[in-house]
């Protein structure tokens, strides 16, 4: 172990995720396991511009590996896009003894930890924390998991009503570049139809289906739609055009929204954050910078954060191929 880190700071940044309170208390833990400080940097890069630290213990971090958002607060930063508010940050941090930083975020967030260790050779290591799962270098971002059995259990419920009123849902889940959690969601909760923004179903392909689900003997039907997919201007335009040309169907439309990021965290977004927080800690006390923490094949593994930003995550075809299967 590296014995010239005493003290590590740890943020969240960007949007939040269930399993970043789980994140922040292993960071913590592990701070205190290895007889290091550990400092909360609150609400994000703008805490480290303005000094918002927080001495951080093992008991400071009691009873949040349950609880949803993040203690350490997140907001966004246009200060830290400029070179005289990443100096602040950086004098904030020297005159704080701070020695590394542990990066809870998405690729925003692992963005400005580049800039930030390139200007100033500061020791970063980052963990994903965003519902959509689209970070590349991990299998699973903290809070995916949680995210998609909230859609499945709000799918669940919308199912109730389609079925006791001869309806058709869309149903517009969280997903604006990756359809992860809807194309899950969607197997998982047995939807008639995926609309994913890799996968261009097209308006008459989707009316043809849902026409073919009506003659099997279908008297309603669910579509879930990730909010990035193209087949419509919009869910709502979408619904409009399928409700003139399918008049069979009474088309209602449920966007789930942030309800998806919020929440009591999964048992596996908790086990996978405390992971993470270990793994990240004791990268940095090895030496290690510049890297995100990640998960494959159930192993822990680093990806430089460069190619965890430039690089893309590719959505299951195999998963594809079982939900066409499904839909018949």
């Amino acid at each position: 172990m590296s014995k010239s880190i005493k003290r590590i700071g740890v943020m969240t940044s960007g949007g939040d995720s269930p399993g970043m309170n789980a994140a922040i208390r292993s960071v913590v833990r592990t701070c205190a396991f290895h007889h290091i400080d550990c400092i909360g940097i609150y609400r994000g890069y703008q805490g480290m511009i303005e000094a918002d630290f927080k001495l951080m213990n093992a008991r400071s971090v009691n009873n949040i590996i349950n609880k949803g958002g993040t203690i350490l607060k997140s907001a966004r930063s246009q200060d830290f896009r400029t070179k005289e508010g990443r100096r602040k940050a950086y004098d904030n941090m020297v005159d704080h003894e701070i020695d590394a930083l542990v990066l809870i975020g998405g690729d925003g967030t692992f963005t400005g930890g580049m800039i930030f260790n390139q200007e100033y050779k500061f020791p970063v290591i980052g963990i994903p924390g965003t519902i959509d799962n689209d970070i590349f270098g991990t299998s699973f971002t903290l809070g995916y998991d949680t995210a998609l059995n909230t859609a499945v259990d709000a799918i669940d419920k919308i199912r109730d009503t389609a079925s006791s009123h001869n309806r058709l849902f869309f149903v517009e889940v969280m997903g604006r570049d990756v359809g992860h959690i809807a194309l899950n969601a969607g197997v998982g909760a047995g939807a008639e139809e995926i609309l994913i923004p890799e996968e261009d179903l097209g308006v008459e392909r989707l009316l043809e289906s849902l026409k073919r689900s009506k003659k099997s003997g279908k008297s309603s039907s669910i579509v879930v739609v990730a909010e990035g997919d193209k087949t419509g201007k919009n869910v709502f335009e979408l619904a409009e055009y399928i409700e003139k040309n399918l008049p069979d169907y009474e088309v209602r439309v449920s966007v789930l929204g942030h309800m998806q990021r919020g929440g009591t965290p999964s048992c596996y977004d908790r086990v996978l954050a405390s992971r993470m927080g270990v793994r990240a800690v004791e990268s940095l006390l090895e030496g290690k910078s510049n890297y995100m923490v990640g998960v494959a094949n159930d192993k822990m593994i680093l990806t430089p954060l460069d190619k965890a930003v430039k690089g893309k995550s590719e959505i299951d075809a195999e998963l594809l191929r079982v939900s066409d299967i499904m839909t018949t």
